[in-house]
């Protein structure tokens, strides 16, 4: 029975490491007011000059800004339901 429960419980952890969100519908619900140009500092979803700069920081880097918040983006960046991985997947769906 031990087994299985902790086989059950790894198991769990794997669907975790994954975007529980589609990235699309969280950029139009909580990214897009800012990064639709209505913020001139925040980068524009698809401006690859934009994004060039904050990528060579790295993703783990780009994660915690949002995560904590940077400059005018409040904590979490309006998606308090998002995990990291949320985070990462928009980041790479608005750098495209």
């Amino acid at each position: 029975m031990r087994k299985m429960l902790l086989a059950a419980g790894v198991l769990m952890l794997s669907f975790n490491a994954q975007a529980a969100q589609d990235a699309e519908a969280v950029y139009a619900r909580a990214c897009a007011a800012c990064h639709n140009g209505q913020l001139p500092m925040a980068p524009q979803k698809g401006d690859k000059a934009a994004w060039e700069p904050r990528l060579a920081k790295g993703m783990d880097v780009l994660v915690q800004s949002v995560t904590n918040g940077l400059g005018a983006m409040p904590p979490r960046g309006l998606c308090m339901d998002c995990t990291a991985e949320d985070y990462q997947a928009v980041i790479e769906l608005m750098t495209k």
